[in-house]
Order: C-alpha cells, then structure tokens, then sequence
C-alpha cells in the first residue's frame, strides 16, 4: 500500500495551523476511522513522521503544529489545554470529519483528552502517550522555572536545551534529532514553554475522570515515566502497555511497535 504524506494549512480561531497528512493511495476516504495526532512541547507534528507513514497505509492521519508551535499562528496570549484543544475543534470541523480516534504525546496526551471532551460526538478513541500529570510539587517546581528556557544572549539557552534533549532521548540520539529539538524550540521563541506551562497546571484530577471514550496509555520510559502512572487510575475505561525500552526517541526508533499497539485497539 502506498501512503502518501503531504501538508497543508486550515483556519482555525488563533489563524492558520500546519498540518501533516498521511493516506493511503486509495484516498482514505472509505478506509479506517481517520487519527489525529497530537505532539508534544515546543515541538511539531513532524515529531509523527515515521508514525504517520505506519498508521496512513489504512486511514487518513493528521498531525497538526499546535497553535504557536511549528509553522502554526500563535494566539496572542499563552494558551490553556482547553484552548489548545479548541484551536483542533476547529479544525476538525474545517475538514470536515465526523468520527475521528486521537493519538496525543506528553503534552499533547492532555490536548486530546480535552478535545476528547469538547466533541465526545466525534472522538471515538483515545490514545494517550507519555501522560504528564504534575504533582503538586512538581507543578511548583516548573512554574517557578519553567521550560523551554527563554533566550539569553549569552546562547546559554541553547546548550541547556541541547542537554535536556538529550537526557530525553538517551544516549542512542544522533546529532540530527538534537539539532532538530533545539530548532523547533528556537522557532517557538518565546511562546516555547506555552505547551508545558498549560500541561503543568491541567486540572487533570478534575477532567480526567469525565472522559467516556475508551482509552490505551503507553507509558515509554522518558520524562512522563512516573507522571503516566498517576493518569490511569483517573481514567474510567483504560488500560496500559508500559515500553520500558524506550524513552523520548520512541516516535524515531519504536514507530512500527507503536502502530502495532495502536492498531490492535483502534480497529
């Protein structure tokens, strides 16, 4: 099967977001409940390439830069989860899609849980990965310094950004998945920690519980590794899959085994 992956742009309440899309060469149109994929952080869609390619041999697949992130328009102040989840709304009824399932990463895991809630007509499953739920003291800890750090005009910023991406992907990174985290931080300017910020203070205790649709949580063993387990118990109709042997390069090096987990519960 051959997929095809293009991008385009579509209009939602904050502008223009840029969207990845992946479907197979029958159009995808009569295929499997389309997916929307949800990145993490500062980063983009583009987090979802290889995944993309997997999941677009059966279905249509979007993988939308968050409003301020990647190629996307920025609100014109930080945003909530709950905004986040909007600016997708939109654009699900920009194109026009009536039953959709939705993969989210770290941050993006809370971004599709919310969308989950805001159009419960229309998500029919949830796939959460790397679920940041901040306790108290951790959400203390990253508001009083939070990250993506902002630029310095020292650069200093850079070589702490370069580190934490490291210590996210473990030693197997390359030079280009490093170079490319940092990027799309730099890109992000000083709406970089937006996302994070909105993850850190997700009343998650509170909106977790009210999710209906059933639920797979990956749990790869990056930032999120003890956060994730905090979100299961919330949920109402979820089970877990942990990949020990994995961390934040999971989408690089594990896309194939996260299809094959997605795939076992999407259809």
């Amino acid at each position: 099967m051959t997929v095809h992956l293009r991008k385009m742009y579509v209009d939602c309440r904050y502008g223009q977001l840029h969207v990845h899309t992946a479907f197979p060469s029958s159009g995808g149109f009569d295929e499997l409940t389309p997916l929307l994929c949800v990145h993490p952080g500062a980063g983009s869609g583009r987090v979802f390439r290889k995944f993309l390619q997997e999941m677009g041999r059966e279905r249509s697949v979007y993988a939308p830069d968050l409003p301020g992130c990647g190629e996307s328009e920025a609100p014109v102040a930080a945003p909530a989860i709950t905004d986040y989840a909007s600016g997708l709304a939109d654009m699900v009824d920009s194109l026009r899609i009536r039953k959709l399932d939705v993969a989210g990463y770290q941050a993006g895991s809370l971004v599709a849980a919310e969308l989950a809630l805001l159009r419960p007509d229309v998500v029919r499953r949830l796939v959460l990965i790397g679920v940041p739920m901040f306790d108290a003291r951790e959400r203390e800890s990253f508001n009083s310094r939070p990250w993506p750090v902002r630029a310095r005009e020292d650069g200093g910023h850079l070589v702490e950004e370069w580190q934490r991406s490291r210590r996210s992907r473990g030693p197997q990174a390359t030079l280009s998945q490093l170079t490319e985290d940092v990027a799309a931080v730099t890109r992000a300017g000083d709406e970089a920690s937006w996302s994070m910020a909105a993850a850190a203070n997700y009343a998650g205790g509170e909106r977790l519980p009210l999710i209906k649709q059933p639920v797979l949580v990956l749990r790869p063993h990056d930032e999120c590794w003890d956060m994730t387990t905090r979100a299961e118990p919330l949920l109402r109709d979820a089970r877990r899959v942990d990949l020990p042997d994995h961390n934040g390069s999971v989408f690089d090096v594990a896309s194939g085994e996260l299809a094959r987990y997605a795939r076992e519960f999407l259809d």
